[in-house]
């Protein structure tokens, strides 16, 4: 069992990752506590889980500037552009593996490399999470947050009665693509392959699962 000589992952795009990961995990923890406050009491009160909520995301915001400012300049942005194709028969093929190749034991559809890191149904995914979920997310979380400091903005768009459950609608979305990303992060040539290579930067050559 061998491993690529060049990186799948720099080390930039692996401490990204992870950043992002960590504060979607405590976001999703501490917005449990702020709604729950009786069940999730691991941050203490509402009060302090609010305040650890709007740290964390401010947080997240600006790893996700960065990571935006990094892959624009380090021209790495097409990971991430779907193409044409990607939509229709790439999406089919990759999903059809997911689906039902994946448990006969066949190769992955699409081979990954440090040019080609993401597959078909992965670059639409991420397109759609990074440009349309995220800052849906961050729009809506802004709003709440500024509601002492911009009252008349908060009311306009309908107060806590429209951006309550459009900021937990947006959580949700947010928490089945963490529940789908860790099971898929299992699927390679062993459980921990996939978890190894965004540690280490190198992946295990020869076809994987994901």
């Amino acid at each position: 069992m061998t491993t690529s000589t060049e990186p799948l992952y720099s080390l930039h795009e692996r401490v990204w990752h992870w950043i992002q990961a960590v504060a979607l995990v405590l976001l999703v923890l501490t917005g449990f506590a702020i709604h729950f406050p009786d069940r999730f009491g691991i941050f203490g009160s509402m009060v302090h889980a609010l305040a650890w909520h709007s740290v964390i995301g401010f947080a997240l915001i600006a790893n996700a500037f960065l990571g935006l400012f990094y892959h624009f300049t380090a021209e790495k942005y097409h990971h991430f552009l779907p193409k044409m194709d990607d939509f229709t028969e790439g999406a089919v093929r990759q999903a059809r593996f997911y689906l039902y190749g994946i448990f006969k034991g066949e190769p992955h559809p699409f081979e990954t490399n440090s040019r080609h890191k993401l597959n078909p149904l992965q670059r639409v995914t991420y397109l759609s999470l990074l440009n349309i979920l995220l800052p849906y997310q961050i729009l809506t979380g802004l709003l709440m947050w500024g509601v002492t400091r911009w009252p008349s903005t908060f009311q306009k768009v309908g107060g806590l009665t429209v951006l309550g459950p459009a900021h937990s609608l947006g959580s949700y979305l947010f928490l089945a693509f963490l529940i789908g990303h860790i099971y898929l992060a299992t699927t390679g040539k062993t459980p921990f392959s996939l978890l190894r290579a965004m540690i280490t930067g190198f992946e295990e050559s020869g076809h994987r699962k994901e």
